[in-house]
């Protein structure tokens, strides 16, 4: 993840669709069009940007750092990471209708944890000495994919209205699934001289052999749908209404996945474990990890599905004055992803072929965002740059989230 990340924000950088990963939505800006686009969105309303910021790049976590980040931490607390870039095209289709055809990468990494499970992360069990840990709810999902999408959008449908649909084929390239269910804990005695783990826990694991972009290790479909009318409104000249639902679908993991469950009760004595995290090679060489994980899993191989994190996007639209100034509101949800239902607000004010914009939301990965965003228009290009999330760049020891969404696209006769 954190490679892929590096080398597309060097890509960007220098040749860098939009926001809300859908190809559909910009169509009423470009037409007919090939684009290169980047949707990239990261945050936690459980620790801060400068955490989430050495997770994501890499770097030493120390101390002040860990205490610094823990003041934001509630009972329950959320992570996500999404990150999606593709090529795509809409090309001629006749007068009511253009086809879409496209190519794109998926990385999705989410999770909910507790802030126990955080405190063991970060400190060990120190803390917890004649204290039993809550892992209860805990979960991390890691996915990455690759898929080819066809589609069509009718853009004078009944007149006004725009439909589009479209089906994509997905290649599975990595799965990581992990929960711990509603038992789950840690107990430590009072003197560090004994363990208790209830390991109430799911997991599942593409093929661990085969970690490649290349790789085949799942096959799936998914499909986009897109629906927007005009309609009459009060409040300004001209209103749109936008709903739009993608990444409808599954993953099929091939026979050498491998599935975990455990609902047993592990008892460790006679160790002086003064922490968990600073066991020594002594007493890992008396404890067999391989005979371990036999005693407390139901470890198999076979086949199995995963549905895919599915987005739901409704914006209404509204065009005052001259049709420069536009209010857009907006509800977003992502299903499958420990994902908060998401409103926002975006004014922007149009100047000649030039849009600015203005992005104020609650709700997903982070309690509060705010962005901006800029896109130029011609007869021949189309570009924009922008952010929802910039507080996480701007104050990162006191807010978490950041995120950049980038378009490029040469418009077609």
């Amino acid at each position: 993840m954190k490679t892929s990340l590096t080398y597309l924000f060097i890509i960007c950088v220098f040749v860098l669709k939009a926001q809300y990963n859908t190809e559909f939505s910009n169509y009423g800006n470009t037409g007919r069009s090939v684009s290169v686009n980047l949707d990239f969105d990261a945050g936690s309303n459980g620790m801060n940007g400068n955490l989430i910021n050495k997770l994501i790049w890499g770097g030493y976590i120390d101390n002040a750092l860990k205490k610094e980040s823990s003041k934001y931490l509630r009972a329950k607390n959320n992570f996500g990471i999404n990150l999606n870039y593709d090529v795509s095209a809409f090309v001629k289709g006749n007068r009511k209708f253009d086809f879409l055809i496209g190519f794109k990468n998926q990385e999705i990494l989410n999770a909910s944890y507790t802030s126990d499970f955080f405190n063991l992360m970060f400190y060990g069990n120190q803390s917890y000495k004649g204290l039993t840990a809550n892992l209860s709810g805990s979960n991390v999902n890691a996915l990455r994919f690759q898929e080819v999408k066809f589609g069509a959008i009718i853009h004078h449908f009944d007149s006004v209205a725009k439909i589009g649909i479209s089906v994509s084929f997905i290649k599975g390239e990595q799965l990581f699934f992990f929960k711990a269910n509603k038992n789950a804990s840690l107990f430590t005695s009072g003197d560090g001289s004994e363990i208790v783990l209830n390991s109430d826990f799911n997991m599942a694991i593409s093929d661990t052999n085969n970690k490649k972009l290349t790789s085949f290790n799942g096959i799936g479909a998914s499909a986009d749908i897109y629906f927007e009318t005009p309609y009459k409104s009060k409040a300004g000249k001209k209103s749109v209404l936008i709903v739009n639902a993608n990444n409808l679908g599954f993953i099929h993991w091939q026979n050498n996945s491998v599935q975990y469950s455990s609902d047993s009760t592990l008892t460790f004595k006679g160790y002086k474990i003064t922490n968990v995290l600073d066991l020594k090679d002594s007493t890992l060489n008396r404890i067999n990890s391989d005979s371990l994980l036999r005693s407390l899993t139901n470890a198999r191989r076979e086949p199995f599905n995963v549905n895919i994190p599915t987005n739901l996007l409704i914006i209404n639209k509204i065009y005052f004055g001259t049709q420069n100034f536009c209010l857009t509101t907006g509800f977003r949800h992502i299903f499958n992803a420990n994902y908060i239902p998401y409103v926002f607000v975006e004014p922007t004010y149009k100047i000649k072929n030039i849009t600015f914009g203005l992005h104020t939301g609650y709700g997903g990965y982070v309690r509060l965002n705010v962005g901006a965003s800029v896109a130029w228009s011609s007869k021949a290009w189309f570009i924009s740059l922008g952010s929802n999330s910039l507080q996480g760049y701007i104050l990162p020891k006191y807010s978490s989230g950041q995120g950049l969404f980038f378009s490029v696209a040469k418009k077609l006769r």
